[in-house]
């Protein structure tokens, strides 16, 4: 089967386009043929001086079964985390595979595995988000900056984001987003508080990194939570405010799939699957997708994302 490969060389990430053995599912795993993956800017920045399979997550239909594996059967459409899933065939742990709604296509299911249950983990399992809670986004034009607006709209709380582009703040008004900021600096914290009438934001997601990390302390509430999901800035170190974090009770959290097990990994997926897959089944959220490439065409979509030219998933098609 053809394949992609990633590494970095020289400080760049370079893709290469190979031949490689089809895979054979082990105990509880399954083979898919892929017809649709996302595009996550992480695993582009981390990419390492080893060649590795590139891609993190793919729809498709279901081809074989490894022993014990009887949730679904050959022909199913599903949808989930998928090491090296830039590739035709690609192998999927049973217990972080979820069907694909019949109203998703399968670009929009493609980009839905990495973003969406990320966002599940930081709004419900640990930022446990309520209805008429304020929001804060900082970043709120990325994969998963966008897809935090949408569930937290679909909860019923009030979202403010940030963005250094004017122009996806106004298009991200149609999602809902009650107050867009535009700006990549941190001097976002006095707009916030009058908005929330002095409060704060109840929960904030800071996916642009250490430049912002401090504002984004100052910009909580009482008892708020601050969730750490990405670094757009580079920038991996800041200072904290400890009596900002004493005073007000605060909770500053991390949301990464790096150090957790296979198990760990799906009770997040069965969480996922009971509270938000019934949103993306009836319509209530939508993938927002930027833009699909063909399979050939992964370092023109890779350019794209690394240039900040999207709003939502950037996908790679395969067969669709």
């Amino acid at each position: 089967m053809r394949a992609w490969f990633l590494q970095s060389r020289g400080g760049r990430s370079e893709l290469e386009l190979r031949e490689a053995a089809a895979p054979q599912p082990g105990p509880g795993q399954l083979v898919v043929r892929v017809r649709a993956a996302g595009l996550n800017r992480g695993e582009i920045l981390g990419a390492g001086a080893a060649p590795k399979p590139a891609g993190m997550e793919a729809a498709g239909e279901v081809t074989q079964l490894g022993a014990g594996a009887a949730q679904f059967k050959p022909g199913d459409r599903v949808m989930g985390r998928c090491p090296g899933a830039f590739a035709e065939f690609g192998l999927m742990d049973e217990r972080e595979t979820l069907p694909v709604p019949g109203r998703l296509s399968w670009e929009e299911a493609g980009a839905v595995p990495v973003a969406f249950l990320v966002v599940y983990d930081m709004l419900v399992a640990q930022g446990r988000l309520k209805a008429g809670e304020w929001l804060l986004v900082a970043g709120v034009t990325s994969g998963v900056g966008v897809y935090a607006l949408q569930a937290a709209k679909a909860l019923g709380a009030r979202v403010i984001g940030t963005s250094g582009s004017a122009q996806k703040l106004e298009q991200l008004k149609a999602l809902g987003l009650d107050l867009g900021l535009a700006t990549r600096a941190p001097d976002f914290g006095d707009a916030v508080l009058k908005a929330t009438g002095g409060k704060g934001a109840d929960l904030c997601i800071n996916n642009v990194g250490g430049t912002v990390f401090a504002e984004c302390v100052r910009s909580l509430a009482f008892e708020g939570r601050l969730a750490v999901v990405g670094y757009l800035d580079g920038t991996l170190s800041a200072q904290i405010d400890l009596d900002a974090l004493h005073a007000r009770r605060l909770t500053l959290f991390g949301v990464s799939n790096k150090l957790r097990n296979s198990e760990q990994r799906s009770t997040t997926v069965r969480g996922f699957a009971r509270d938000f897959l019934p949103l993306l089944a009836d319509g209530r959220v939508r993938p927002l997708l930027d833009r699909s490439y063909g399979f050939d065409e992964l370092p023109a979509a890779v350019a794209r994302m690394e240039a900040n030219a999207h709003l939502g998933k950037i996908v790679l098609k395969n067969g669709v």
